[in-house]
């Protein structure tokens, strides 16, 4: 019992980390446009394959090939906005039009990324599991690039956190986020500044895809499954909330991974599922009000 104990305790972290990165970005996104951005899934397979295509398939160093996955991703996300929700916007299209709308965009960039690398199963990694460094904490093990997923997480929050507080940009997105109309009254070039939120979004979606992709593999149909994780994170910790965002992608990790402890790991989305319907039932605003 007490072996398996620090162990589930690591991976909980780990899976916390990732779920952090994807949540951050669509609490982002929501936060100053209040629909669910669907297509903010499959933009974490884009960072994913990028990397894949300039690293593996074009030979540059990993940490270009890296930057440059997030800044694709992030200019997938400013274009999405740009020609297709800000326009939508400006028709003062419902939220319910903006999510059929996402959904259309995440199609059809899951279909592009099959057509040009395959549905087969990739990796990012330049090693095997095998052959990398391992890490003990407390008696739990983790490879050097779990490591590096639970420290970008972190940096990545606190990082963001910092930046919606203190800067004036940042302030200038909260104000949007608060009020759009009162924030355009006073001044504030709205449309820019959700443009720039759906760059800075989808890049940390990217970078949550790239992660992954040099943890486990990544393959186009894996969007889905983080931006689901994702979106029950935001849900229990408080949707549009950054910090509430980032309690419920941590408490989640935990419950999915001690969930398994004695079960089947196939179960683990049915609890992802299991902890949103109750936090929908007895606290439907999540962990934090916004």
């Amino acid at each position: 019992m007490y072996g398996i104990l620090p162990q589930l305790i690591v991976n909980s972290l780990i899976a916390g980390a990732i779920y952090t990165l994807v949540t951050l970005g669509f609490n982002l996104i929501f936060g100053v446009t209040k629909f669910f951005n669907i297509a903010h899934g499959v933009l974490c397979a884009v960072g994913g394959y990028a990397v894949f295509y300039f690293a593996k398939t074009l030979g540059w160093n990993v940490y270009l090939a890296v930057i440059f996955g997030m800044l694709i991703a992030g200019l997938l996300g400013y274009l999405s906005d740009v020609l297709v929700y800000g326009p939508l916007r400006r028709r003062k299209a419902s939220h319910t039009v903006s999510l059929v709308a996402s959904l259309g965009i995440f199609t059809a960039l899951q279909a592009v990324i099959a057509i040009l690398f395959t549905s087969q199963f990739q990796t990012l990694s330049q090693n095997n599991a095998g052959t990398q460094t391992l890490y003990q904490f407390f008696g739990g093990v983790m490879t050097q690039t779990q490591l590096i997923i639970l420290i970008v997480g972190l940096v990545i929050m606190v990082a963001l956190t910092l930046f919606l507080r203190y800067t004036t940009f940042g302030k200038k997105i909260r104000a949007v986020s608060d009020d759009e109309e009162v924030a355009s009254i006073v001044g504030i070039n709205t449309s820019r500044m959700i443009g720039t939120v759906f760059f800075i979004g989808s890049a940390i979606a990217g970078l949550a895809g790239i992660l992954v992709g040099f943890d486990t593999g990544i393959e186009p149909t894996m969007g889905m499954s983080l931006l689901l994780k994702g979106v029950v994170a935001a849900i229990v910790g408080g949707v549009g909330s950054v910090y509430g965002g980032v309690l419920g992608a941590f408490l989640l990790g935990f419950v999915e991974n001690f969930g398994i402890w004695k079960i089947s790991g196939e179960w683990k989305d049915a609890i992802a599922f299991a902890l949103l319907i109750i936090f929908l039932i007895f606290r439907p605003r999540g962990i934090i009000k916004r």
